[in-house]
């Protein structure tokens, strides 16, 4: 089965608002067996939609749209719908009750004219029904290809795709049994990499798996996809070549994550071990705790975090010795230790995590240079302290310390959990 996706919206193509409705989509579709092989943005233009919507007929199976549908003139997907399929709008009596109780219960009005636009929908269309907006869901179908068109408020899309057009799909179409597993490799560049594996890879296309490389700062992953009649079976040989992948690359190789990012590897690990953290940050700014406070139920193992940019933030408030700062500098891997061991006793957690450094552009109270970052771990009684240079800009200090920081906590608890 074949997908294609198209996002509508001028705000989408002017980067006034950013595209995650295609990759949820894109994400959801694969996970059943449907394979998307293109999503496009395009203006909020009759002629335009029409154009793609004739691009894509017959050539795939499914077309997704999302957007332009709100009760506002520049709307006009409902417009583009009855003018494709030679349809007319009709009022939907069970859409216009829900938009009215929705309206009538959030916003405590009665309903305006706009608002009952909603609820009018081509007559020959399935409805999708949404229950947590006022925008329906709608569905239709020419000749070999199915049109489903979406809202494009994000929580209001992941309802109707989850409870609403996968069961259909998968109700309607013969899906192909999909596999998707990830290897992590650090410590090696994409195009080393690549190099060394070229072998490896080439013997994949016998068997019909396809590769992909996703390098992430510090690491690259490699996601082994193929698609065939049985999971077992396709598991079964992408698990094989992974274990000629991992006696190819012993030094690199991490492991098999079931999970889209190190960050989440991370998580899963501290949650399993019912471990408890606490970060101590200067130049990440609490970049690093503001990811860990972000998941639900954070505060199980999330217990705290001193931004400490400063210099007198962290002899005040960390406790870190001024002597060490005399002797060492302030962008120091005895610095960070101090600030990890000190928050993981502020907070009484398992672990503490302490970030230093230079992000620049100026060196600010430090001598080391620019871009120059220090990061301490500690967990239980072990701590252990890394210094780094990523260069600039500052942005990419940041984003690089945070990452390296998943990185070296993962391999510490890996370590720990081994121990225990």
């Amino acid at each position: 089965m074949k997908a294609a996706i198209i996002t509508i919206g001028d705000e989408l193509l002017i980067g006034q608002v950013v595209d995650t409705n295609s990759v949820f989509i894109g994400q959801q579709l694969e996970s059943i067996g449907c394979k998307v092989v293109e999503k496009i943005a395009v203006q909020d233009q009759l002629n335009q939609i029409i154009t793609t919507f004739e691009k894509y007929q017959n050539k795939v199976d499914l077309v997704v749209i999302t957007g332009g549908l709100g009760p506002t003139k520049d709307d006009v997907t409902k417009k583009t719908f009855t003018h494709y399929f030679k349809d007319e709008l009709v009022l939907n009596n069970n859409v216009l009750e829900h938009v009215t109780q929705l309206i009538a219960n959030y916003y405590n009005r009665p309903l305006n004219e706009m608002n009952r636009q909603q609820a009018m929908v081509p007559s020959t269309c399935q409805v999708l029904f949404n229950n947590v907006g006022t925008a329906p869901g709608m569905l239709m179908v020419k000749e070999q290809t199915v049109f489903v068109s979406l809202p494009g408020v994000p929580y209001e899309m992941k309802f109707l795709i989850t409870e609403r057009l996968l069961p259909y799909i998968k109700q309607q179409f013969k899906l192909d049994a999909i596999v998707h597993k990830t290897v992590l490799t650090v410590g090696i560049g994409e195009s080393m990499l690549a190099e060394k594996i070229e072998n490896w890879e080439n013997s994949l296309q016998a068997l019909d798996i396809h590769l992909a490389y996703l390098p992430q700062f510090g690491m690259v992953r490699l996601r082994l996809s193929k698609t065939g009649a049985s999971v077992e079976t396709i598991s079964n040989e992408i698990d094989e070549k992974i274990d000629e992948l991992q006696q190819l690359i012993p030094e690199y190789f991490i492991g098999v994550s079931t999970t889209d990012s190190l960050y989440d590897e991370v998580l899963k690990l501290i949650k399993s071990s019912s471990l408890t953290i606490a970060t101590a940050e200067s130049c990440t700014g609490g970049s690093i705790a503001q990811k860990l406070s972000s998941e639900a139920g954070a505060s199980v193992y999330f217990k705290g975090s001193v931004v400490a940019y400063a210099t007198e933030s962290k002899i005040k408030v960390l406790g870190v010795k001024q002597q060490t700062i005399d002797a060492f500098s302030v962008v120091s891997e005895q610095v960070a230790k101090e600030m990890a061991i000190n928050v993981k006793s502020i907070y009484n957690t398992d672990i503490g995590i302490a970030t230093t450094g230079n992000a620049g552009p100026q060196k600010g109270d430090a001598d080391a240079d620019v871009g120059t970052v220090c990061i301490a771990i500690a967990i239980d009684d072990f701590v252990e302290t890394f210094t780094f240079n990523f260069g600039q800009p500052r942005s990419k200090v940041i984003q690089a310390s945070v990452e390296k920081v998943w990185l070296l906590l993962y391999k510490h608890l890996q370590k720990h959990l081994k121990k225990n």
